[in-house]
């Protein structure tokens, strides 16, 4: 540092008089004949330097002091501090540091001003419709308003439903006609089509309900039929049901590829429309000598034939049958053993099952059981005693009938032998041998086969016998 200085003074030769312990006047000072600023020399913590290392030192401490202020302002420690000109930190008001996600979801005012209340009363927040309990009033309407138009002013506004194409009807009525197959209320079905906007294809309810039947079983298309009846007049037209038929009988070509037997169950759709008052009795005539489809001839032919046998005694209203669940018991009795009847006379075990199974009644199947083993007991021939036996095994093989129904069935016949032998004195006999080959033929098990009740009949022998009193079962 010594050796700068000796530099320094050697470059810059001074006089003794400027050598003085005397201070430097205000105005020699201001007067601007001494040294320069630039040159001036300057004392920090006891060494002399010159005023440019001086500038350095000041610079020096300004950026300690801006990487002091950055650090602190980062950790939310100093938000109101500021930098002097002399690098010195200037305090601002002191805060309380806060977390950003607690402003955004503070609702006062960041403002500063006002009482802290939330900012239009709690009533400006997304989704808010107003502060709570406030009642709006309706809106009068301001006659000097540009945009008011006179003729808006009564206007009555309605839900307009567009009517249904198509594809959109074959989607949305379909399903109401299936789900009709299920629970048979016609009321639910009007109550569907009245809330939708058929426009057109009105028409077109019976033509689509029937093709859905031709592919359904006897006791829906009798709903069907149900529901064409209750339709008519309430939801549809007599002339609907005119149209729906007639483009029933032009798509008869293609009804055929799916359901062979279409002709004949379409002809039975429109005699029973003609019984049930839906169709005028000169729907028929009106196609006499106009039809060259052979299939829509055929569906005719059997309407006409149909029509005419009811003429003589033949009820159409039911020539479909009644489902299952909807059928008399009494009624059900009747065809099984209908049923039993042409099976012993024709042999045909094949039709015997069909016509079990279109019955349609499989909880009921135990009261087929019960008859078909009345039967044998009450014919006493053998023919009909290996024909019924064979009937029920193979029944039982196809699952036709199930092993619960079957073993109602028998139970049956156990509760009521008593009843039964009064009619039938054999009745105790031939039901152990029935139940016997039924139990080697798979038919029953072996804990149903104990069951069989047997009579005790009590017998005096012969002297040989020493008077002993036997039993016999028979």
């Amino acid at each position: 540092m010594a050796a700068d200085c000796e530099a320094w003074l050697n470059a810059n030769p001074v006089e003794a008089g400027d050598l003085s312990d005397s201070f430097i006047s205000a105005e020699e000072d201001n007067g601007g004949s001494g040294v320069s600023n630039k040159n001036a020399i300057n004392e920090i913590n006891g060494n002399w330097v010159s005023s440019t290392s001086n500038n350095i030192h000041e610079a020096r401490l300004k950026a300690k002091a801006k990487r002091r202020l950055r650090k602190n302002s980062s950790r939310d420690s100093g938000r109101g501090d500021s930098l002097s000109d002399n690098g010195e930190v200037v305090r601002g008001p002191s805060m309380a540091p806060t977390s950003p996600k607690s402003k955004l979801l503070d609702r006062k005012s960041r403002m500063g001003k006002g009482r802290g209340l939330p900012k239009k009363g709690g009533a400006g927040g997304k989704g808010v419709w107003g502060r709570s309990g406030e009642v709006y009033e309706p809106v009068e309407v301001d006659k000097k308003d540009p945009n008011f138009d006179e003729d808006q002013e009564n206007c009555v506004y309605e839900t307009v439903v567009p009517p249904l194409d198509e594809r959109d009807f074959e989607k949305t009525v379909t399903p109401i006609v299936q789900e009709y197959f299920e629970h048979g209320d016609t009321n639910e079905v009007a109550e569907l089509l009245a809330d939708l906007n058929l426009g057109p294809m009105r028409s077109e309810v019976p033509s689509l309900a029937v093709s859905l039947a031709l592919e359904a079983k006897a006791s829906q298309r009798e709903l069907t039929s149900r529901l064409l009846v209750d339709l008519c007049g309430s939801v549809l037209s007599h002339s609907d049901m005119e149209s729906s038929f007639d483009k029933l009988l032009r798509d008869l070509p293609d009804l055929v590829l799916d359901t062979p037997g279409a002709p004949q169950l379409v002809g039975q759709f429109i005699a029973r429309a003609v019984s049930d008052q839906i169709l005028s009795k000169s729907y028929i005539d009106g196609y006499k000598g106009k039809v060259d489809c052979e299939h829509a001839r055929a569906a005719l032919d059997r309407a006409a034939v149909l029509l005419k046998m009811s003429m003589g005694g033949l009820r159409i209203d039911n020539h479909w049958g009644t489902g299952g669940g909807q059928r008399p018991v009494i009624q059900l009795i009747k065809e099984m053993n209908l049923l039993l009847k042409e099976y012993i006379l024709s042999g045909d075990g094949k039709e015997a099952e069909r016509c079990l199974r279109d019955l349609e009644v499989p909880h009921f199947h135990h009261e087929f059981v019960y008859e078909a083993i009345v039967m044998v007991l009450e014919s006493r021939g053998e023919k009909t005693f290996k024909m019924v036996l064979q009937l029920l095994k193979s029944l039982s093989l196809s699952s036709i009938i199930t092993e619960d129904q079957m073993r109602r069935g028998y139970e049956r016949v156990y509760m009521d032998i008593d009843e039964i032998n009064i009619d039938v004195p054999l009745a105790y006999f031939i039901l152990e041998q029935f139940v016997e080959k039924s139990f080697h033929m798979g038919v029953i098990g072996v804990i149903l086969r104990d069951q069989c009740p047997h009579r005790n009949r009590k017998r005096f022998v012969s002297e040989g016998d020493g008077g002993v009193v036997k039993f016999e079962r028979y």
